[in-house]
């Protein structure tokens, strides 16, 4: 067991292990993030194996999505009342346990009953575990640990792209969800020696439970609608009803929060400026790291012909992009402050996206959505340490689930967006698509910019500081 101590405000005592700890939260959130391009890759080769059609098929990824974001307020709270370390476990065994189900799966039920399983572990584990992260460090070094942790989630998501097509290639698609198992197993052993027996560090209150089924209900039928619009239409009955429903439920979640005893949250914690700013960053920078990743993997596949290996070769400088741009944008924020990350990496994010779409051909395709991956993951730190700077401590797991929600939102709508754009060149009937997506990309990323000017924060936390709320 750690040495590690929680006093009465939650906070966790400094202990040289807390890098460990880092480390070790670090690699489950990974296993989280790599399980939505690995599977992607996949895609083809479990829909010929187990016989799914198209429609059935895009819910191997749609249904880990729908659970993931749905869940995440629900799993961030829950790490508020009964203690960090409680969901963060569970939601690692959850995780683990699924992942052998889906790979031993021989029908589409098992398939996607087991991909549905992986997401409500992700929503348990993820929140849960930023919490512990943004407890656990403070001033110059909770930006470290931060770019570190977006380093994970921007470049898990290029290595995916590597890994699936090593694997598929390899010793098949099952290893997909089977390299999980030996991995969360081992992580799962030592985070319970690791991980501080922290208290709950809210106020003693019972779980909401109908504003959690509100408040999944519309986030869940807001990424169902995203995720669909592109095939649906964007201005069709069936898209702008769900997004309808989507409002009204969360119109709802808001009512009952203002009139119940111990509310899932506290409404007022939206309207806080580095709150609000740093869900929208997050919400931008996720929609444009999936959007290029979306692109660039169709691009070179189904316009090029590459294979799904050489793909994720090729991918491998845009995931070191990513962590690069992570790692500086960690070291730099606590000097330049989290505006002037947050509008550099999106300027240089659009530069990289316009690259893309002005130069034609494979390597400057990859070099363009390299540098854009370099904006990106900047984006992300300044996004986590905007929106988690002055949270208290028994509100850390609901700031990270709201953070990890708009996460989820900013995948669907990148994904929903410029596949909707790029439709004709997906279908392998033109390569305009292509450009227009990147353009699209490119100038999301600058109008973001122009954004983040505004409502991004200026305030500088002083090297080696405790946020003042804490």
């Amino acid at each position: 067991m750690s040495d590690q101590t929680v006093d009465e405000t939650g906070t966790v005592s400094a202990d040289p292990r807390r890098w460990r700890l880092l480390a070790l939260l670090g690699v489950a959130q990974f296993m989280l993030i790599l399980d939505v391009t690995v599977v992607a890759i996949a895609l083809p080769h479990i829909g010929t194996d187990l016989g799914l059609a198209r429609d059935t098929l895009t819910w191997v990824v749609s249904a880990y999505t729908l659970m993931f974001g749905g869940l995440m307020l629900l799993g961030g709270r829950a790490a508020d009342l009964v203690g960090a370390r409680r969901v963060v476990l569970t939601g690692l065994l959850v995780f683990t346990a699924a992942s052998l189900v889906t790979g031993l799966a021989d029908n589409a039920t098992m398939v996607i009953g087991g991909r549905i399983a992986q997401g409500i572990g992700a929503a348990m584990l993820s929140p849960a575990a930023l919490s512990v992260v943004t407890k656990t460090f403070h001033g110059d070094e909770r930006n470290k640990a931060l770019g570190i942790w977006s380093a994970l989630g921007g470049g898990g998501s290029a290595i995916g792209v590597l890994l699936g097509g090593l694997l598929t290639a390899g010793p098949g698609w099952q290893w997909v969800f089977y390299i999980n198992v030996p991995i969360g197993i081992v992580v799962f052993g030592l985070l319970s020696r690791t991980l501080p027996r922290d208290l709950p560090t809210g106020p003693r209150a019972r779980l909401d439970v109908p504003g959690a089924l509100l408040v999944t209900a519309g986030t869940g039928t807001a990424i169902y609608a995203l995720i669909n619009a592109g095939d649906w239409g964007w201005l069709s009955a069936k898209t702008l009803g769900l997004l309808a429903g989507a409002v009204v439920l969360c119109a709802v979640f808001a009512v009952v929060q203002r009139t119940v005893k111990s509310p899932l949250m506290d409404l007022r914690i939206l309207v806080r400026r580095p709150v609000a700013a740093g869900t929208f960053l997050i919400l931008v920078a996720t929609a444009l790291m999936i959007a290029v990743f979306f692109l660039g993997s169709f691009y070179l596949q189904h316009h090029q012909g590459y294979g799904a290996l050489r793909t994720g070769i090729l991918f491998l400088p845009v995931a070191v992009a990513t962590i690069v741009g992570a790692q500086v944008a960690g070291q730099r924020i606590g000097g330049a402050g989290a505006r002037t990350v947050a509008v550099t990496g999106l300027l240089i994010a659009a530069a990289g996206t316009a690259i893309a779409a002005i130069w034609a051909g494979p390597v400057m395709v990859v070099i363009g959505i390299s540098i854009g991956a370099a904006g990106i993951g900047a984006a992300f730190v300044a996004s986590s340490a905007t929106a988690l700077s002055q949270v208290a401590h028994h509100e850390a797991g609901t700031a990270s689930g709201l953070l990890s929600t708009f996460h989820e939102f900013g995948a669907a709508l990148g994904v929903a967006v410029v596949s909707s754009i790029a439709a004709a060149s997906i279908a392998g009937t033109t390569g305009a698509g292509f450009t227009g997506g990147f353009t699209f990309a490119a100038i999301t990323g600058a109008v973001a910019a122009v954004l983040a000017l505004l409502v991004v924060p200026t305030h500088k936390a002083p090297a080696g500081s405790v946020p003042r709320a804490h």
